[in-house]
């Protein structure tokens, strides 16, 4: 049986031991695992260090699986990454992953719903080189304004998921996550403050930088 793309890529690489216990973690602790693909998961530590980035800011931990590969992009030295996490047993979970993964150190967690934490954030005059948003969907075009609003210039942009396993391509489709992420994707394609592109591969990958 021939394989997908996707399968033939992952294929080629070695089984990544801590990233595989996170998975575990992440089904023994009774929750759906959505983490992003192991593909899009090596991507962000490789734009991560691309872009020398030294703050990130991760919209949804769930397990903390995303935040580990953007930590290994991080320098070893003054890096830190700050992630956005609606549930408290979530967020624990993602803290002990990233503990145990040695980067304890540089991550920190906000509980509260993601834009009530990005109102803070530009109140309190943050800034960010990297975001990765996978969260609610509904919010996503939120999520885009707040991370224009909170880069820092040349900062890097991933929203994972933007196909919802096909729903956005489907007219048939029209509920309030499909309707929200075409406009993200609209907005990541033609916001004239970015320069951007869409993967398709896995469920979709969007990829902006902030002029």
């Amino acid at each position: 049986m021939m394989l997908t793309p996707e399968q033939y890529g992952d294929e080629l690489y070695a089984s990544d031991e801590v990233l595989e216990r996170v998975t575990q973690s992440i089904v023994e602790s009774g929750l759906k695992d959505v983490s992003i693909a192991p593909g899009y998961g090596r991507l962000l530590t490789l734009l991560v260090k691309l872009a020398r980035a030294s703050s990130v800011l991760e919209i949804g931990a769930l397990g903390g699986y995303s935040g580990i590969c953007l930590a290994r992009g991080l320098p070893a030295e003054g890096g830190r990454l700050l992630s956005l996490e609606l549930k408290e047993e979530n967020a624990e979970l993602a803290r002990r992953n990233l503990q145990e993964a040695g980067f304890g150190h540089i991550v920190s967690y906000r509980v509260a719903p993601a834009l009530s934490s990005l109102e803070i954030l530009e109140r309190e005059g943050e800034r960010f080189d990297f975001f990765f948003i996978d969260a609610d969907k509904e919010n996503y075009p939120n999520y885009l304004e707040y991370a224009i609003k909170l880069a820092n210039p040349g900062a890097l942009i991933a929203g994972d998921n933007i196909m919802l396993r096909g729903r956005t391509l489907n007219p048939d489709k029209n509920g309030p996550s499909v309707q929200a992420m075409r406009r993200f994707n609209e907005a990541i394609a033609r916001d004239e403050r970015l320069i951007s592109t869409l993967l398709p591969a896995y469920d979709g990958l969007a990829l902006a930088m902030v002029k």
